[in-house]
């Protein structure tokens, strides 16, 4: 019974190269994103109080980079690396001092690591996956003042998924939906310690084309 065994599993590892296929490629696209923020925040540092709150109007970034492809038997498994932008725009208001909203744009630069698993219908694809998000730059202060410091996650973990297409092999095209599993990408901590969650969660839409080797 092991040596019948022991010769299917011998059979399978010979022959899977024979049904697989393993491809590089290169793309770039464009991100429109959306912050949603349940309510207003309010953040104090001994007798100041700032009010922070979240535009939702779409966003526009950039993402590129590299990916790889292994085929087999019609599923594929494709992690990716890309170099990614992206911003945020709140409404900013010193509620001690009453003076007038502001509103700060912040940008992030993003390492973004997606591994997609997915299944071919003729040139369709289908798939979805975990994507690892890896922040690379400091993003400006949401509140410019002694008495406080924003902290952002470094690291966070999201999902996406959505559809491709694959045209004669080599150009590929992929609309996807990219959705956050982590609240509190951003914080801000007043002079004694105290941390405030703004509860953001970003979600968004990614368009990109592709050439494959």
């Amino acid at each position: 019974m092991m040596k019948k065994l022991l010769t299917i599993a011998l059979i399978a590892l010979i022959s899977i190269p024979a049904f697989s296929q393993l491809k590089f490629g290169l793309k770039a696209g464009v991100s429109t994103s959306s912050l949603s923020m349940a309510t207003l925040k309010t953040v104090t540092s001994g007798t100041t109080t700032y009010t922070v709150d979240a535009l939702t109007t779409a966003k526009y970034g950039f993402h590129g980079g590299a990916f790889l492809r292994l085929t087999i038997f019609g599923i594929y498994v494709q992690p990716e690396f890309l170099f990614s932008t992206r911003s945020n725009e709140y409404t900013v208001k010193n509620v001690t001092a009453a003076t007038p909203s502001e509103v700060v744009k912040q940008n992030f630069n993003k390492l973004d690591i997606p591994v997609m698993v997915g299944f071919k219908l003729g040139p369709l694809r289908l798939n979805a996956g975990p994507a690892a998000s890896l922040l690379i730059n400091t993003p400006k202060e949401l509140i410019n003042s002694d008495g406080f410091k924003n902290m952002y996650s470094r690291m966070t973990i999201g999902y996406q998924a959505g559809v491709g297409l694959d045209i004669l092999k080599t150009l590929t095209f992929d609309v996807r939906y990219e959705g956050s599993l982590k609240k509190y990408q951003n914080q801000i901590e007043n002079a004694t310690g105290t941390k405030f969650n703004l509860d953001d969660r970003a979600n968004a839409f990614l368009f990109s084309v592709g050439l494959m080797f």
